[in-house]
């Protein structure tokens, strides 16, 4: 029975992400990112599990600071495996410069173990090889089972509309804007 509901809840949770529309619940915290070219991806986020990354990234966007980023990284070989987002260099910077990827807000966020998995749509806060308390402004989205990414990066979100996108994006797709849509 245990089982029975706990695949239930999972099919209903892609369903959801996949193209029904996601009702937010009271309590809710929800930004939409909306992907010229491609339409809006609105991820929830989780304040609960991870209190600092989430004031950071909702700090970051009622100053604007994500509007015009571009994801600069995306991977799918061998196989799907994330989108990265959050460097202001990628306004102006070719996706090809060395430096896309090192830049930030300036403000580290300590990592925190949020007890969430990588699993498909899942974002999760970005931070130097070595350095599990260095994130800052960028972020990933999970476009394929991570599960070696568990406990090594603090997971603060979920996409639960447009996850049919995340197939769609390129590596220099731009975001005209993130929003706040409900707290």
């Amino acid at each position: 029975m245990n089982t029975t509901l706990a695949i239930a809840a999972v099919l209903l949770n892609q369903t959801t992400a996949k193209g029904l529309p996601y009702v937010p619940q009271p309590g809710d915290t929800l930004i939409k990112m909306e992907v010229d070219g491609r339409g809006p991806l609105v991820i929830k986020l989780f304040p609960k599990e991870a209190p600092k990354t989430v004031e950071q990234v909702l700090g970051l966007v009622r100053q604007g600071f994500y509007d015009g980023q571009r994801f600069f990284r995306v991977d799918r070989t061998p196989r799907p495996y994330l989108a990265r987002f959050g460097d202001p260099q990628s306004k102006s910077l070719a996706m090809d410069h060395p430096n896309m990827g090192n830049g930030g807000s300036g403000r580290r966020v300590p990592f925190e173990d949020s007890g969430r998995k990588n699993v498909i749509g899942a974002v999760g806060l970005s931070h130097p090889p070595d350095d599990k308390d260095g994130g800052d402004s960028q972020f990933y989205i999970v476009l394929g089972p991570a599960k070696f990414l568990d406990g090594d990066y603090t997971v603060f979100g979920q996409v639960v509309s447009g996850l049919d996108l995340l197939n769609q994006i390129n590596r220099g797709d731009r975001v005209s804007s993130i929003k706040v849509t409900s707290e």
